[in-house]
């Protein structure tokens, strides 16, 4: 990890210098230019154009802002770079292989996944859940909600007494009440059921609009609390919704094709109870 490291550093330096002497050239001819197009060789082993695509495409953002025939030379220079010190190593160290593995086991996945979902990622299969999810779309009730919080029950029979005398509630709750609502008049706008504290939530909920309510105590103190209004959810537009039923289509059909392909294949599992703290034991691929 330590030599990785040290020739990522190595190459990042690489490109930047490559941005500094940049001088203007002409623009490269690539009418015959395909992905398998030699662009150097290193001792016999060829360095082609979809080395390099490849090679940029996976460079951190600020890289790829570079101008284009810088990042073409720097990540060339990176891969001859490259190329020599793989050549220098006589012995493959068993933890190479292993990631070499892992990676290609990696990237063929992603290639199915891509494929799979861009299958069933479509503008026809959105509209369809989208519609769906409207049929299926029940309405729950929301709250505007008014209260005045005190601290003790008689200063909340107080705030009692002077609503009763006929003081606004709002004028009332920006004199007393200890929330922060009170430069809004006591104001909590709209709320739907499980955001509140229950007791809260319970004396909301018996209340007929433009009531008040007794004191009622939680653990934030007394409230005096007025129902405002109420009003019934709509169903979020397909603008709304689109990347989120997009990632769901997406997220189901690899689940379901992940499943088919495991109950086709013959998967053994080993028997043996494995110490899972080997999991971090980086010495054992060295043995």
């Amino acid at each position: 990890m330590k030599k990785f490291a040290t020739f990522a550093t190595a190459s990042a330096v690489a490109l930047i210098a490559a941005a500094a002497q940049a001088q203007d050239t002409a623009e490269a001819a690539t009418a015959d230019v395909n992905a398998d197009t030699v662009v150097a060789t290193v001792d016999g082993t060829d360095i082609t154009v979809a080395n390099i695509i490849i090679a940029a495409s996976a460079l951190p953002q600020q890289y790829q802002q570079l101008p284009s025939d810088v990042l073409w030379e720097g990540v060339l220079n990176q891969l001859i770079q490259q190329q020599l010190l793989a050549d220098d190593l006589e012995n493959v160290p068993a933890r190479a292989k292993y990631a070499i593995e892992n990676e290609e086991r990696t990237i063929l996945a992603g290639e199915v996944l891509a494929r799979v979902s861009e299958e069933a990622v479509s503008e026809e299969a959105v509209n369809a859940a989208y519609e769906k999810m409207v049929a299926d779309f029940v309405p729950a009730t929301e709250y505007n909600a008014s209260h005045i919080l005190v601290q003790t029950e008689e200063e909340a029979q107080a705030v009692v007494e002077r609503l009763g005398a006929g003081e606004e509630f709002a004028d009332v709750a920006a004199d007393v009440s200890l929330d922060t609502t009170s430069a809004n008049g006591g104001n909590l706008g709209w709320f739907g059921t499980g955001v509140m504290v229950p007791e809260f939530e319970n004396t909301v909920t018996s209340l007929e609009k433009g009531e008040v309510s007794d004191p009622v105590q939680t653990q934030f103190g007394w409230h005096i609390v007025k129902l405002e209004d109420t009003r019934d959810t709509e169903a979020p537009t397909l603008q709304q919704t689109a990347g989120q039923l997009a990632n769901e289509i997406q997220t189901a059909a690899i689940d379901e094709y992940v499943a088919g392909l495991e109950e086709g294949a013959d998967v053994t599992r080993s028997e043996v109870e494995f110490d899972p703290a080997l999991i971090s034991n980086i010495q054992l691929l060295d043995q």
